[in-house]
């Protein structure tokens, strides 16, 4: 007989149909796909014994592969960024299908305002401005690209809010925007030879350094403000937020501008890491960004999710594409295994709706 306790009103609760924490089910789903991978390098024929993670040559300063974890870390990173403000979308039952074209057109953007002026002597070669927009303060360039970025944003939330237009239909729209704005600002050509300082944003780890600073802010914001309460309460029971007093037009306009910032500022650091700009980056972008959060346990029926858990599905979704790349599976069978993790955790993602109902 299970351990029952009464509760309020003579109800009781039985301790044994408690659950763990959605984000240590997602620690445990990491851990078993990393020894996954292990025990294919370990036996399979082909790989000769290699390791996944672990070092296995005669060094004494780490046990861990430090260049497979970089690499997991920085493919993850600037997507991540991302997927902190889907992640906010996705809680009050939307979705952003922009923020990958997004990045294109504020990396575009920003860099023609963050380029020097001179390139080995010379007049830079790439430049799409004149003198009055080289060698600008770093500030501006990244001012710039958000403030492109919040307009974008602005706009999405603007039709779903006010004029009710379907999330999925507007960001799409809109996503077709963002990738036309990014061929026509420089004529489809790429923009590069951008400032020290700018550089300097998406330099090294850095992309690894915003995401972390970036995900440990909006956590707080997320749990502990009023901002993230009503983004919670408008994806549990959008009728009953507006009920209670939240403006949820106006706080949906947030949600959406906050997300497009984010999906700029990644925009800005990956065009910084790469010292150019060019129309077709952020390719599915939107796509690994949302599947980094519906891993990470955020319900697409809203209301339900955590930043932590976001966090936590980018390093599931880079560990199996770096997995997929160690054991040398096809790039063509990765997109489809891809695919099918997506639909396999839109699929849990229904059975646990279920059963909470």
């Amino acid at each position: 007989m299970a351990d029952t306790s009464h509760g309020t009103g003579g109800l009781t609760f039985d301790k044994s149909k408690r659950s763990w924490p959605n984000e240590l089910n997602i620690l445990l789903a990491l851990v078993i796909i990393i020894v996954v991978f292990e025990i294919i390098g370990q036996t399979a024929p082909y790989m000769r014994g290699q390791s996944f993670l672990f070092d296995t040559k005669d060094r004494f300063d780490s046990i861990f592969n430090e260049a497979r974890l970089q690499i997991i870390i920085l493919q993850v990173a600037i997507i991540g960024i991302i997927a902190l403000g889907v992640t906010q979308v996705i809680i009050t039952a939307g979705i952003d299908l922009s923020s990958g074209p997004l990045v294109a057109a504020t990396a575009m953007v920003a860099m023609s305002f963050g380029q020097t002026e001179l390139v080995n002597g010379q007049p830079n070669p790439k430049a799409l401005f004149g003198p009055w927009a080289m060698d600008l303060p770093v500030m501006i360039p990244v001012a710039v690209g958000l403030a492109f970025g919040a307009c974008i944003g602005a706009i999405n939330g603007t039709f779903i809010a006010y004029l009710r237009i379907p999330p999925f239909i507007a960001t799409l729209g809109m996503f077709l925007i963002c990738r036309g704005i990014a061929l026509w600002w420089s004529g489809g050509n790429p923009i590069s030879f951008p400032t020290e300082q700018f550089a300097s944003i998406g330099s090294g780890m850095m992309p690894v350094v915003w995401f972390i600073v970036l995900a440990i802010i909006f956590q707080i914001i997320m749990s502990y403000t009023v901002y993230g309460k009503h983004t919670y309460a408008i994806g549990s029971n959008e009728e009953a937020a507006r009920m209670s007093g939240i403006n949820v037009k106006r706080h949906k306009v947030m949600v959406y501008m906050i997300a497009s910032m984010l999906a700029a500022f990644a925009g800005i650091v990956l065009s910084s890491k790469a010292s150019t700009a060019q129309a077709g980056m952020g390719e599915f972008y939107e796509l690994f960004a949302i599947a980094m959060a519906v891993i990470g346990g955020i319900s697409l029926q809203g209301g339900r999710g955590s930043i932590i858990g976001t966090v936590l599905g980018a390093m599931v979704l880079g560990v199996i594409r770096s997995g997929f790349t160690y054991i040398k599976l096809d790039g063509s069978y990765q997109l489809m295994a891809m695919g099918g993790i997506i639909i396999a955790a839109v699929v849990l993602d229904q059975y646990r709706q279920r059963n909470r109902a």
